[in-house]
């Protein structure tokens, strides 16, 4: 639905005329061509005034211009004389504010269509509305399992709206592809996003691709199966040439071995014997030579000795291929450290507390009575855990007692 202009950076010669036709895109992924019969200088992205389907005009997004424009309307089987309505001009500041106004009625106008369908009893559900840009119709798009008669029911919104109506019926995957939305994979539905063109999808498509049959897997956004079934159908079907269909048993001399399970594209084929858990992996070739050798009325001995081995595929530790920007430093760095120090502090929290207490005839002291009621903080490296560690003096604190004892003795007189 995006489609990139490759020719845009390209210099065009100088008798060139540019293609007449440009492409404009409307609300919901709708596009149409139209004549720039004024040569109008246009880019993609603008907004510009086209002729409406019906009288008026319309607002839409310039979406493709140039030659670009000539190879979509081969894809899409468009000829010139088809092309008939014409771009008016460049989108006004008058044109964009009416425009705005039209699109903001659109929610009010399909929720209050939607109260009128129920009142008349219509099997009908009104998915989306599109308001013209001149404010003058309205398109109302919806859903329904049979042909509906909503004559009635349009008189009923003339009256109510005053605007031209116009009853637009669509499927399941269109109203997907209007309302959008994310899909089982994660990623914006296909319809709203590049698929164009709806192919039907049947339940084969799954059988072919070894899928459960599941239609809660199946189903999609928009409760019919999942486009993307498609996708990957014809490598299926080029892979399941070489196999053989529809096979059920194989007769050997010990037993019927069932068929279990087939690897379309490593082309090997499993088997088992009744009341056995173990699965006997063949070959397709050898599959073949033992059905061409049942249909002549020959036996092989046992299918365990023909079994293939499969060997488990070695898983090889690739390098890293970042690089450490930040330093030298390990990415998990801080993983495990901070969880051994938290540790070793709840290690230590846990542990009670180990007072040394002194000898008896210290306690009777005063000075001791006084440190045991006013405890001091313990000094740093007295005691460290279980151990006890004593600080030793350094030699200039002693250096500095010896000198204030000799200074001491010689202040002092001596006994005669």
């Amino acid at each position: 639905m995006e489609v990139y202009d490759w020719l845009s950076n390209l210099d065009m010669p100088s008798n060139y005329k540019p293609f007449p036709v440009i492409e404009v895109k409307f609300k919901g992924a709708r596009k149409e061509f139209f004549l720039n019969t004024d040569n109008i200088y246009l880019e993609i992205g603008e907004l510009i005034a086209v002729e409406g389907p019906t009288g008026g005009y319309d607002i839409g997004h310039v979406s493709l211009t140039g030659e670009l424009v000539r190879t979509q309307m081969k894809r899409r089987k468009t000829a010139m004389e088809h092309v008939t309505r014409k771009v008016y001009r460049k989108a006004t500041e008058a044109d964009v504010e009416k425009w705005k106004l039209a699109k903001g009625l659109e929610w009010e106008t399909m929720h209050k269509a939607r109260t009128l369908a129920l009142d008349l009893r219509l099997s009908m559900k009104i998915s989306d509305v599109d308001y013209q840009g001149d404010k003058t119709k309205a398109t109302f798009f919806y859903t329904a399992e049979g042909r509906v008669d909503f004559r009635e029911l349009i008189k009923k919104m003339a009256e109510t709206f005053r605007i031209r109506i116009e009853m637009r019926q669509i499927g399941m995957r269109q109203e997907a592809g209007r309302l959008g939305g994310i899909g089982s994979c994660g990623r914006e539905l296909c319809c709203s996003t590049w698929l164009t063109n709806f192919k039907t999808v049947s339940t084969a498509a799954a059988r072919y691709q070894n899928l459960s049959l599941n239609t809660l897997k199946l189903a999609g956004q928009c409760g019919k199966l999942k486009c993307c079934l498609n996708y990957e159908l014809d490598t299926y079907l080029d892979a399941l040439k070489d196999i053989p269909d529809r096979i059920e048993s194989l007769q050997t001399e010990i037993g019927v071995a069932r068929h279990q399970k087939t690897d379309i594209f490593k082309k090997v084929m499993w088997f088992a014997y009744p009341n056995t858990e173990d699965w006997i992996p063949l070959k397709v070739d050898r599959v073949k030579e033992i059905m061409a050798m049942n249909k002549k009325g020959q036996k092989p001995v046992n299918l365990k000795e023909e079994a293939l081995q499969l060997t488990p595929a070695a898983v090889v530790e690739k390098a890293p291929d970042y690089e450490n920007v930040v330093g030298q430093d390990s990415l998990t760095r801080l993983d495990d450290k901070p969880r051994n120090k938290n540790n070793r502090n709840n290690n230590n929290r846990n542990k009670p507390a180990q007072t040394i207490k002194p000898p008896q005839h210290v306690r009777n002291r005063p000075e001791q009575r006084k440190l045991e009621n006013n405890p001091q903080p313990k000094p740093v490296g007295e005691v460290s855990g279980d151990a006890i560690v004593t600080t030793q003096p350094s030699p200039n604190k002693n250096r500095n007692r010896n000198k204030n004892r000799r200074n001491k003795s010689k202040d002092t007189p001596k006994d005669e």
